[in-house]
């Protein structure tokens, strides 16, 4: 993972083994989760086995681990740039908690209206503002680390205040308006707080004091050569082992209903999709350099599915459709923002290239 949010793409090509083919081993890892899940039926049971309340362990380690490294590249003195660009601010807010929910529920009805079960699941998870790997996304596309934390905190926040409110109106209150019943979804701030600490909050502690105790006693050289080389492969070795997790879960289920694995994906792709081109295009219009642009985008893109899918576990139960929906929110975001990042670096050689240059 290259550290130089300004590399030209010859110098991208430099790139480690496992970095080179991240592709090819997302689908892999995806490939082997489902296979687990499929040929030994007890795996998810085991893997559930290991949950506290609507936390699943083994999932909420690998996402720790994850977005570990990230949060230690993030020089966090530079922060207070970011909370200063009111634009950037206004426009993410804006992408992420009224385009982005409605986008989804406009979706979730006009794919999936006959599954109500689905529709619900999809706009749970367009309510659920991405807090976790879009930092993995944004560090794989070379976007700015300061911009990526500043706006995943400002997320955080306004999950917390929000997200209970918007589930009451986008699933019961607006539904019936399209001819459709409305379904209530009793979800507290303090299960939402829950969520945000542990996804978020762990991971931004870790790397904040690695940060700040390695600085002062080993000094920015050895911080900067010695220790990020060495812990950066991690965020890529956990993604990999969430992927399996997460696929195995739902392994027998992807096999053996996939028209309505496809059914749930549709509206999913377009989604990330169109989210991920207008908030590029919103942040080009502003003027907005491209680490900067990638952060807004991926950010926006992005969804909170850990929350999604606790939410729907919780309210509905493991079995249920909306559950069901919930964990292919994730199988369908991984493939499509790796695209996407792919997508990201294009957009940066043709409408960038002499700013990176």
């Amino acid at each position: 993972m290259s550290a130089n949010n300004c590399a030209p793409a010859h110098e991208r090509k430099k790139l480690g083994f496992l970095d080179r083919f991240l592709t090819l081993w997302i689908f892999m890892a995806m490939a082997l989760g489902v296979g687990i899940g499929y040929f030994i039926p007890s795996s998810s049971s085991f893997i559930n086995s290991f949950s506290s309340g609507t936390t699943n362990i083994p999932l909420a380690i690998g996402l720790i681990l994850m977005m570990y490294p990230p949060f230690t590249k993030v020089k966090y003195d530079r922060l207070k740039e970011v909370f200063k660009n009111t634009r950037v601010l206004g426009t993410s807010l804006l992408l992420n908690w009224v385009i982005g929910p409605i986008l989804m529920f406009v979706l979730a009805i006009v794919f999936l209206k006959g599954y109500p079960e689905y529709m619900v699941g999809l706009i749970l998870i367009g309510l659920a503002r991405c807090i976790a790997m879009v930092i993995v996304w944004n560090e794989l596309a070379e976007g700015s680390r300061e911009y990526a934390a500043g706006l995943v905190a400002l997320n955080s926040i306004f999950q917390v205040l929000l997200y209970s409110v918007y589930a009451y109106v986008f699933v019961t209150v607006l539904p019936p308006y399209f001819g459709i019943t409305g379904t209530e979804v009793n979800i507290t701030i303090g299960q939402i707080a829950e969520s945000v600490a542990i996804y978020l909050g762990v991971p931004f502690v870790a790397g904040f004091v690695t940060r700040y105790v390695l600085l002062k006693t080993k000094g920015e050289q050895w911080y900067e050569e010695q220790f990020i080389p060495r812990v950066s492969p991690i965020t890529l070795v956990a993604l990999l082992f969430t992927i399996v997790v997460m696929f195995s879960l739902k392994g027998q289920l992807i096999v053996q209903i996939p028209i309505d694995v496809l059914r749930i994906a549709l509206p999913l792709v377009v989604y990330f999709a169109v989210m991920f081109l207008v908030s590029f295009f919103v942040g080009k219009k502003m003027g907005a350099d491209y680490s900067t642009n990638a952060s807004i985008a991926f950010t926006a893109a992005g969804n909170n599915f850990e929350l999604a899918i606790a939410v729907a576990i919780g309210v509905f139960g493991i079995n249920s459709g909306q559950a069901f929906a919930g964990v292919i929110g994730p199988l369908v975001e991984v493939p499509a923002l790796i695209a996407l990042v792919n997508v990201a670096f294009w957009i940066k050689d043709k409408y960038y290239g002499e700013q990176t240059k």
